[in-house]
């Protein structure tokens, strides 16, 4: 399993532009670190819901983007800081410390 995040917007967003997405494979974990992503992933997935259409409400808000690819599975998980479930928010602070 080979995790992106990839962070949008924000009063960094002109430095952060230029960054590449973070990338944590899970080859390189060990097993109780593997667990715990693998925990973190499916509680992030089971808690995605639609982003609801309308006006946004923070302008300087950052939004990120989890790609999960599984094998030849692919899920996108989108969120923002005014949106993100707590699930998210867990894996987000997971893959921070991580990459």
């Amino acid at each position: 399993m080979k995790i992106t995040l990839a962070t949008h917007g924000g009063l960094a967003a002109p430095i952060t532009a230029r960054r590449p997405p973070s990338v944590v494979d899970a080859a390189t974990l060990d097993q109780p670190a593997v667990e715990e992503l693998t925990q973190l992933v499916a509680a992030a997935k089971a808690a995605n819901a639609p982003t609801p259409a309308g006006p946004r409400r923070g302008r300087d808000e950052m939004s990120y983007t989890i790609t999960v690819q599984d094998g030849e599975q692919q899920v996108v998980l989108t969120e923002s800081d005014t949106t993100m479930s707590p699930e998210f928010g867990a894996l987000l602070s997971w893959l921070e410390q991580r990459s």
